[in-house]
Parts: C-alpha cells; structure tokens; sequence
C-alpha cells in the first residue's frame, strides 16, 4: 500500500480510524484471518465517496466489511484496502410500518427495534449475526423468511461516489444472490416495509427460533454460519452427514457435530484448515452423491 494512500485516507478520515496491517482476524466471526494493509473504519456517505473515488482511480483492490459473520480471510491477509461501514451507516429509524436503516446496522438490532415499535415480518432475522448490507448483498434468509420479503427499496454508492436508489424488483433478489452481487455497489442504506403486529406475539416467535437455534446450531464455536448454499432438491447439511463426515477434523477446523452443514473453529484453527476442510467436504459429496456443494463463505486474501 502506498504512503500517498495513507496520507490521502488520513484527510477524508480522522487519524485513529485508519490502520495498518490490521489482524484480520479480530474481525471475522471464524476468529481466523491475517492483516489487511490499510483497514479503514468509515463514518459518514461523505467520507466513502473520497476514498471510493480516489481508490477507483488509482486501481487499488477493497473490500466492503459488515460483521464479518460470512467471510474467511487467509492467513496471509489481504493486499488491499478493507473499508468498514461504521457510525452513521448503524443508524436506524422507524416511522410508522417502515424502518429506514443503515448498511452497518445489525440485523438483530434492527430485528429487535421492530419488535419494541410492534412491527412485524423481520422475526426470521432476529438471530443472524450479519449486517443490514451483507443481507441485502445476499438476500440473507432463515426459517422461511428473506430479505426479499421485507425491502420497499435500497440506496447504493458507485464507484464514483454517485447514489442511485433501486426499488425491490430492481433488486433482483434470489437465492442468496441479488442484483447488486457481483457489482461494484456499496450498500448504505435501506427501507424495509413491515407490517403492524402484536409485541408479545413477535417476542415469543423471536424466543421459539432463538431456542431453535441453540438446539440445532453449534452456536459455542467460532463459525461463519452455513458454509455452504442449500443444493436443488437437498440439504446440504444431510448430505455432507450421509457422507460421512459429522466431527471431521482438519487441524483446528470441524464439521460440526451438531449440524453438518456447519464448519467450525474449535479454537485453533486457521484459515487454510478451515478452507481445506471445504474443499475436502466438496469432494466427498461430489464423490458420494454428484452434488457439487457450492460454499456459501466468501474468501478474501491470500491463503
């Protein structure tokens, strides 16, 4: 990374929020990851605009940081720039069935501000570990509900600091997938529209797949949650356990004994255990069933 660009950040960011050979790995949910050359924690629309601009011109590679709760970064780190969307990106704000929020607000927070206005259809999301973002990036989803269901419309940022507003449809959302996926917007922020409902009612639901969870979740251990998307027609989870594999271990790394489709750090692990245990669970069910499981973990750096 050049001193320019650290000089350049250091005028768009107070000094204390830019930082260099960042571990990684304090900020992903797997607790693995070596250091970024330049983390920046970004706090305002005004901000991002000036880094994206400058980064777009002199071609420096970034990457867009929510909670890290879906991202495997290697152990080498990442030679490049990781911009985290902090302060008035966590905003949210409720007005009447509608909940305007920020890209670097939790979806539990967001989850649980909707049951205190007693607004309901954001209970599915109330236990994913994720940003308001990295959902709409990927159209998160748990227990029968998505993002999908819930957005009126989203604001992006291009890579030249320009804002365009998409409504659902443009949105594209599928599977774990959205319009904006593979392109070089940045989320900032989103309306979701939800419906009037009962406090106590939104509560014990949120309680009921709370429990679930716990039961059925190997919630003690470090994880990026489900590792990998849900096959046509199977569970990822049943295959890689009808294959054999429930408690496999590559160094520190497990498919978890609870639920199959979870791969975990049981506390020494690092990231190349982690990513060799994917690809050696992709071949066994490839080998047992012909089912390419395709992961649902993002990886970012050199490994």
């Amino acid at each position: 990374m050049t001193t320019a660009f650290f000089e350049y950040a250091r005028q768009c960011v107070p000094e204390e929020f830019v930082l260099e050979q960042e571990p990684m790995a304090k900020h992903t949910t797997f607790r693995v990851g070596g250091a970024a050359d330049c983390f920046i924690t970004v706090q305002n629309e005004e901000q991002l605009a000036k880094l994206l601009v400058y980064i777009t011109k002199v071609e420096l590679p970034y990457f867009i940081l929510g909670n890290g709760s879906n991202l495997l970064v290697g152990d080498k780190g990442y030679q490049g720039i990781v911009l985290h969307l902090a302060e008035d990106f966590a905003k949210i704000s409720v007005e009447g069935t509608r909940i305007t929020v920020g890209a670097g607000a939790l979806l539990s927070q967001t989850a649980k501000m909707a049951k205190e206005a007693s607004l309901t259809g954001m209970e599915f999301a109330s236990g994913i570990p994720g940003t308001i973002g990295g959902a709409l990036v990927m159209n998160a989803g748990a227990y029968d509900g998505e993002m999908k269901q819930i957005v009126r419309s989203v604001r992006v940022m291009d890579q030249n600091g320009e804002v365009l507003e998409f409504d659902n449809e443009t949105m594209e959302f599928g599977y774990r997938t959205s319009a904006i996926k593979n392109r070089p917007y940045i989320v900032l922020d989103a309306v979701l529209e939800l419906a009037e409902g009962d406090k106590t009612s939104i509560t014990a639901k949120m309680e009921e797949l709370a429990v679930q969870r716990r039961e059925k979740q190997p919630l003690e251990f470090p994880s990026a949650g489900s590792t990998f998307k849900r096959p046509e027609g199977y569970f990822a989870g049943k295959l890689i356990m009808d294959a054999g594999m429930r408690g496999y271990r590559i160094g520190g790394a497990q498919v978890s004994e609870k639920h199959c489709g979870f791969i975990v750090n049981r506390g020494d692990a690092t990231a190349a255990d982690i990513a060799e245990l994917i690809v050696e669970v992709q071949e066994r069910v490839k080998a047992r069933f012909d089912v390419k499981l395709e992961p649902e973990v993002i990886t970012l750096g050199d490994f």
